[in-house]
């Protein structure tokens, strides 16, 4: 709440008729979206719209899925025969808690956990064509627990997983919060950095207040690429400062951004790696059409001024 209070970014759900806006929005694009998330920093089954929202989406023939992620504490027999009957595609339940306890103290919340357990088996029951994914961390559950975790929840899900903690949010110390040492990637893979971040050539994230942001771990929004209240999804992602943070990233200026510079998610949590094409990607861009003045473009999103010079000279 402090944090939250610091950078005093909008709090609220999204709006049906703006969410009817970004489906419309959408039609501009030649083919479908893969998938649509709703969610992002919050919880999605406090937005009472959500099952409307899917439907919409599914409906409009823009998109090819629909997913959601929930912590599965506001899940009840009603909430979740709404949600399966909008045609949701898959849901994931992040568990933040095993017994009682464990659930007071990672989430400083009550939680009856033989209730939550059988609301998921209620959902589990009712799903039908929807996958349901049930995922915990390692330091949530504690040493010694998986087996329970497994035993509790490995019977109500299409897939179960026990992940790593992560360093996602550049600007909120993990390690430091939760006391703990982060050495290795989300499923046990090596932390390795990488040039450029994959997610800016094929996703994009709207915050509840319509805000576009270049990258879906942007909890500060330090990174608003656009308004979709004032432009099209389609004029966002074609725009000169979503083009210009992918020209950073590809020109090897990740780093010296001071929120993309520091991103857990690209190091720690193997994401799809674009690092053999960087070249070929690169060269699509038409400079002089998209950029009247690179450097300060680079230096108006925050990127630091190193190279940036060079760049401009050579023309690359």
């Amino acid at each position: 709440m402090t944090l939250l209070k610091e950078i005093g970014r909008y709090q609220g759900v999204l709006k049906l008729h703006d969410f009817e806006k970004i489906i419309s929005d959408l039609s501009d694009f030649s083919d479908p979206i893969k998938v649509l998330r709703l969610y992002k920093d919050g919880e999605p089954l406090l937005n009472k719209n959500l099952p409307q929202m899917v439907k919409l989406a599914k409906n409009s023939g823009r998109v090819e899925m629909v997913d959601t992620t929930t912590n599965g504490a506001l899940l009840n027999p009603e909430v979740s025969e709404n949600i399966i009957d909008s045609g949701i595609d898959l849901i994931n339940i992040s568990i933040d808690g095993i017994d009682d306890d464990s659930f007071v103290k990672f989430t400083k919340v009550e939680v009856d956990t033989k209730t939550f357990i059988d609301n998921i088996k209620y959902l589990y029951s009712i799903r039908d064509k929807c996958k349901l994914v049930i995922k915990t961390t390692s330091e949530i559950i504690g040493k010694g627990n998986d087996a329970k975790f497994f035993d509790l929840f490995g019977n109500y899900c299409d897939k179960i997983f026990i992940e790593n903690t992560s360093p996602c949010w550049p600007d909120f110390d993990v390690e430091e919060r939760m006391g703990i040492k982060i050495t290795s990637g989300l499923y046990g893979n090596q932390i390795a950095e990488q040039t450029a971040c994959p997610y800016l050539f094929y996703s994009l994230s709207i915050n509840s207040d319509m805000k576009a942001s270049a990258c879906f771990v942007d909890w500060s929004r330090d990174l608003i690429v656009g308004d979709v209240k004032k432009h099209s999804i389609k004029e966002i992602w074609t725009s000169d400062d979503l083009n210009t943070h992918r020209l950073a990233h590809l020109s090897g200026l990740r780093k010296s951004h001071s929120i993309c510079g520091n991103c857990g998610q690209i190091s720690h949590c193997g994401p799809d790696s674009i690092e053999k094409d960087l070249h070929q990607i690169k060269s699509s861009f038409d400079d002089k059409q998209m950029f009247n003045n690179l450097e300060k473009s680079f230096a108006d999103l925050g990127y630091g001024r190193n190279k940036i010079i060079k760049i401009v000279e050579n023309g690359k």
